[in-house]
């Protein structure tokens, strides 16, 4: 089956890597490289949502914590996967994720492209997470 995901990342080689993947296996990709970009893709009237948004943490202006906040507290993703995928693998880190209900959170340097693929999937259609910490 075919999904569609959001891609966050303000790191443009890894946006066009990980598009590029999920692309190649039959998805849907729209890209995005900020977390306001994020936000007004989201808040448009009538915008058809993905299965999975993939949110890198540490970008300029709003950081994926942020966007994460306002994606709860407005209740702009109802029923979309949230996966975290940043470098940012501290305990604190991944409790605050943890918080913020995220559906996943993989660790860009722990994980090549093709984990990414997988363990997306996996969260998407319910199965047991290998890679999350979460």
């Amino acid at each position: 089956m075919a999904y569609h995901i959001y891609l966050v990342d303000d790191d443009r080689f890894l946006l066009d890597l990980y598009a590029v993947k999920f692309k190649n296996a039959g998805h849907e990709v729209s890209v995005f490289n900020s977390g306001e970009e994020l936000l007004a893709a989201l808040r448009k009237e009538g915008a058809a949502m993905p299965q999975a948004i993939l949110l890198d943490l540490i970008m300029p202006g709003i950081g994926g914590f942020e966007a994460l906040e306002a994606i709860r507290k407005e209740n702009l993703a109802s029923g979309v996967k949230l996966i975290v995928l940043s470098n940012q693998g501290l305990d604190s880190d991944i409790e605050r994720a943890k918080q913020l209900k995220v559906d996943g959170y993989i660790i860009k340097a722990s994980a090549i492209p093709s984990e990414v693929l997988a363990e997306t999937l996996r969260i998407i259609e319910g199965g047991a997470a290998e890679k999350t910490s979460v």
